[in-house]
């Protein structure tokens, strides 16, 4: 049986694994005019993808804004959590050819207040191949399963994460690369474990999570705004936020740098420091 576009073997892999991956999302050739896109964007805008502005660039830019709502997309969504979805926010993960920077084990949603905290999916779509060389994800199966487990702050140089922070005591041996090629995407759990390694290829790695999709029931401990990007929002948990007309609105650049305050206030709540990423 199918669902809207996932099966149900694969609904039952994602439910067991806490993870899903590869799924087909757009053709090569899409996805090559969707990386020509944000490099073309980047270098007009290099202060829109530096340090904290990674985070959240769909509010300025409408081919990233395209990609949260890619029908697609939403269809798998729908398959997984229900008929009406916000998205929380996105953020671009790139590692440049040859650069030691990687990504510990970690949850998602450790530090962003969610109820309940295994509701959402995070969506990492691959705008260059990702494999084991480039530094693709690595899945602990089945993680998801144990709640929110206690997290360590290591600030590491070379830790892509905000707080760099790590989940001790993780068995590599049990992990699971996913592998994508240009234009497909992992779905993964916001509360299953995993990391990435540096990229030893002589491309970059370009990945855009949208992190995460969630259903429309869930409570965030500071309110804080969200997309709806399909069906209807009857429990007003978040306060809605539009979409952009057109790259780098001045209005948008500031909704997103107030969305970013925000969500650096939740990400370093508790942590003795801050630093841009």
């Amino acid at each position: 049986m199918m669902g809207k576009k996932l099966t149900d073997a694969e609904i039952a892999s994602f439910r067991e694994n806490g993870f899903l991956s590869p799924v087909d999302i757009f053709s090569e050739d899409k996805a090559a005019e969707l990386r020509a896109q944000f490099e073309d964007a980047e270098a007009r805008w290099p202060e829109a993808f530096a340090g904290a502005a990674r985070s959240n660039a769909h509010y300025n830019f409408t081919f990233l804004d395209q990609i949260v709502h890619e029908p697609v997309l939403l269809d798998a969504m729908e398959d997984l959590i229900g008929p009406n979805i916000l998205n929380y926010g996105t953020v671009f993960f790139i590692k440049e050819a040859r650069d030691p920077g990687y990504v510990s084990w970690h949850q998602d949603s450790r530090y962003l207040g969610l109820t309940p905290p295994d509701a959402g999916v995070t969506v990492w779509v691959a705008l260059s191949p990702a494999n084991e060389q480039s530094g693709c994800m690595q899945m602990i199966p089945g993680t998801h399963k144990q709640g929110l487990v206690d997290h360590i702050d290591t600030f590491g140089e070379t830790n892509i994460l905000t707080r760099g922070q790590d989940i001790v005591g993780v068995d590599p041996e049990k992990a699971v690369a996913t592998p994508l090629r240009l234009g497909q995407a992992s779905f993964h759990s916001m509360t299953v474990i995993h990391g990435s390694a540096p990229n030893k290829s002589d491309d970059r790695r370009i990945g855009f999570a949208i992190q995460s999709y969630l259903p429309t029931h869930v409570v965030s401990e500071t309110r804080v705004p969200a997309q709806l990007v399909r069906g209807e929002d009857t429990f007003g948990n978040f306060d809605p936020i539009g979409r952009p007309s057109q790259d780098m609105d001045e209005g948008d650049v500031i909704r997103r740098d107030q969305v970013n305050k925000v969500w650096a206030d939740i990400l370093y709540q508790g942590a003795d420091r801050r630093r841009d990423l």
